[in-house]
């Protein structure tokens, strides 16, 4: 693997990190200012919980607009300053609403990186490494998610009854770090080609990551698919689109009806009520995390050996046991450690199935003339039933007995199975432009 290229993704998967980060320090300051502001449930949910979620929204739905008109790296800087304002800003707020806003800003950021970075890194891969560089994203996506634990875990008490804005406010560092290390990378060769018309500049960073010869391949192929957009405007949503749109919306529908988010946003919730007391639910937290991270490592090894379509296979099977087994557990009142260790074969299952696979399959299945806005589809539908579950989570936690929900979302991954068996194609090692000659009829 060419070492520019693996540098270059690890700087833009480092978006990655900030988006764990982001989306899952609220878990600490979670129950904190549910206490300070003395909010009801639907208002916490929707204000406190939710709110960078639907931020994240916005920010899938309207990322592809400047990742088309100014680029995938310009984006990437500016989803940097988005992080560094939200952390600063949460981290200071005197009421929830001011607290709101900056959490909504930092969503902004979360929804935008999930379509500027898998795509970017989509764009400078070859096709044999395509698979493992833009899992890097989620790869520092579930890292993120462990640093965030394990920082709630320390800073519980740093800062007394204002540790919640430690908790907050400690993303800053890593949010400037990024920042200043991502004006380092090239910009997107398709980018440059196809929006832009530079061949030159776009045949110098193929070289970067292929032998001479096999980026004069690949300029071609680009060529010959910029010679088609000429033909007159594209629609992602052409009848001619059906088929990636279908596939970017299943898998972003069943990634959050799997209760992902719900049991990373309300884990040490989650775990209080499985009879854990309330430090030790969030040093629980942190074997989440840590569980979480592992396997995410093996969905990576795997990812471009078994294929995409095997470790959704993998995936959907562990969901179905782990859920109905947690269900089972809350159900008949089973031991605090046994529920645990149920919680975190599902967040294995997740790790190493539906978390490896989302960014890199959606970031492939569409053409390159579209593929800023067919990342804004499917990122899009996964922020907004994201934002649903976390919103009416507080609700749920609190007016449906546990056995209940996650018998729910078990009834959920069996549909997703059967959607993985008879729709879902194997994308590895295959060029972006062959996919789309195979999808595209």
């Amino acid at each position: 693997m060419n070492k520019k290229i693996l540098y270059y993704s690890i700087v833009v998967a480092v978006s990655g990190f900030l988006f764990g980060f982001d989306t899952v320090v609220i878990s600490g300051a979670n129950l904190p200012i549910k206490e300070l502001w003395q909010t009801s449930d639907f208002f916490h949910g929707l204000f406190i919980m939710s709110m960078a979620l639907w931020g994240t929204v916005v920010g899938a739905l309207f990322g592809g607009i400047p990742c088309d008109k100014y680029g995938r790296k310009v984006t990437l800087i500016w989803i940097g300053v988005l992080y560094l304002v939200s952390a600063l800003g949460s981290a200071f707020a005197t009421d929830p609403y001011m607290f709101s806003f900056f959490r909504f800003i930092g969503g902004l950021g979360v929804g935008a990186s999930s379509i500027a970075a898998p795509m970017y890194t989509s764009e400078i891969a070859t096709p044999k490494d395509r698979g493992k560089l833009v899992a890097l994203y989620q790869f520092f996506l579930v890292f993120g998610i462990l640093v965030a634990f394990i920082s709630n875990y320390l800073l519980k008490g740093f800062g007394g009854a204002n540790d919640w804005r430690w908790m907050l406010g400690v993303e800053a560092i890593p949010a400037a770090i990024y920042t200043i290390l991502i004006f380092g990378v090239p910009k997107s060769p398709r980018w440059m080609l196809l929006h832009k018309g530079d061949e030159a500049e776009a045949f110098r960073i193929l070289k970067l990551s292929a032998t001479e010869e096999e980026a004069k391949r690949m300029l071609e192929e680009i060529k010959e698919d910029r010679a088609d957009t000429s033909k007159g405007a594209d629609n992602v949503f052409s009848k001619k689109y059906s088929t990636p749109l279908l596939l970017a919306f299943l898998i972003a529908f069943f990634n959050q009806l799997s209760g992902i988010n719900f049991v990373l946003y309300y884990a040490p919730e989650i775990l209080e009520k499985a009879g854990f007391a309330t430090a030790d639910s969030l040093l629980s937290s942190i074997s989440i995390g840590l569980v979480n991270l592992v396997f995410t490592m093996a969905g990576l090894y795997l990812i471009d050996r078994a294929g995409r379509r095997q470790l959704m296979y993998i995936g959907s099977v562990g969901y179905i046991i782990s859920l109905a087994m947690v269900s089972y557990a809350f159900l008949a009142d089973q031991s605090a450690n046994f529920k645990l260790v149920f919680i975190l074969t599902f967040i294995a299952s997740h790790a190493i199935g539906q978390g490896a696979v989302i960014w890199v399959f959606i970031s492939e299945i569409f053409p390159n003339r579209v593929r800023a806005y067919g990342q804004s589809w499917g990122c899009g539908t996964h922020w907004v039933f994201a934002a649903l579950i976390t919103l009416f989570g507080s609700v749920l936690i609190n007016a449906l007995e546990p056995w209940i929900v996650f018998a729910i979302f078990a009834g959920f991954m069996i549909l997703q199975l059967a959607f993985v068996r008879f729709l879902m194609p194997e994308t590895k090692g295959i060029s972006l432009e062959d996919l789309e000659r195979q999808l595209i009829k």
